[in-house]
């Protein structure tokens, strides 16, 4: 079976999450280079909004491919597997921010952001509407921002996406979607979800221990997690039990034994094929690369 490669950004390797805040860029920088097609591929922790203004072309979501009509606004939470076929004269952008790092703020300024933030798909909006918004003020900004090395940037920019996403929502209310009500307890949900795993994940429990405690059957949260942020119950173990390592990794004092006992492993050769399973290197190569990362910058 083939392996859906996971990157930071696409054709880099994925990276903890923690390294990047945001990045800004236009279509063209990355696509060009590659013939204007994108591989299916996901991103371990990364969400990316993607905004089309002109030209066209697809973008493959999970297995179902789309077609790419401007103006619209693409939206590809964490873990989403996704590709492009775009055409030469396209025009826009891609935003791309920590998925964990967006949605803290936004469970603060703006709660009702959080099911957008988790869901992939396509959205035409209108010329009118984009006109008539802060939208594009705002990009503008965040862009000056990006490029910037003022003091504060990052938080500027981080701030700004805030906006801009409320800015996207407001633009996309007309557009066909679940009951609000629907939306808003399948968010809740998955909240719950995940604080049921950061609270056992060194418990190492199958699917089951968390459909019971939310209530419901093994195939309900696979649907939900399936149709809310396009991954699986498995994959949201995995995926916090193994960013919980990278961070032991980089920033403990810890040797890999004492890390793999830590998290609840017995065996350290099992905990190495499970990283190296999960990562494709093993945890004395991540160590060992971080820190040379982390020493250059």
């Amino acid at each position: 079976m083939r392996k859906i490669p996971n990157y930071n950004l696409y054709g880099e390797s994925a990276r903890p999450p923690w390294y990047d805040a945001f990045n800004f860029e236009w279509i063209v920088e990355r696509s060009a280079p590659n013939d204007w097609h994108i591989d299916a591929h996901r991103h371990d922790a990364l969400l990316q909004f993607l905004y089309i203004r002109g030209g066209g072309g697809e973008v493959l979501i999970e297995n179902v491919m789309i077609e790419i009509v401007p103006p619209c606004v693409i939206m590809l939470p964490a873990q989403t597997v996704h590709g492009f076929n775009f055409a030469p004269d396209v025009d826009g952008l891609v935003v791309t921010v920590a998925q964990r790092s967006i949605e803290a703020l936004a469970s603060i300024a703006a709660p009702g952001l959080i099911p957008i933030l988790q869901r992939a798909g396509v959205s035409r909006v209108s010329a009118q509407s984009v006109k008539e918004s802060a939208f594009v003020p705002i990009l503008e900004l965040l862009e000056k921002e990006f490029r910037a090395t003022d003091r504060g940037h990052m938080a500027a920019g981080m701030s700004l996406l805030i906006a801009l996403f409320v800015q996207v929502a407001r633009m996309c209310e007309s557009a066909s979607a679940p009951s609000v009500a629907s939306t808003e307890r399948r968010a809740q949900q998955i909240k719950r979800f995940r604080q049921l795993v950061a609270a056992h994940f060194r418990e190492h429990r199958p699917v089951e221990f968390y459909a019971d405690k939310l209530g419901m059957t093994v195939t309900q949260l696979g649907r939900i997690c399936r149709e809310e942020i396009s991954s699986s119950p498995l994959a949201m173990i995995n995926e916090h039990l193994v960013r919980e390592a990278q961070r032991d990794l980089v920033y403990s004092t810890m040797s890999v034994k004492q890390i793999a006992h830590g998290l609840g492993f017995s065996d350290i050769a099992y905990f190495s094929r499970y990283f190296r399973k999960q990562t494709g290197v093993t945890p004395t190569q991540f160590q060992a690369e971080a820190h040379k990362a982390l020493a250059i910058q």
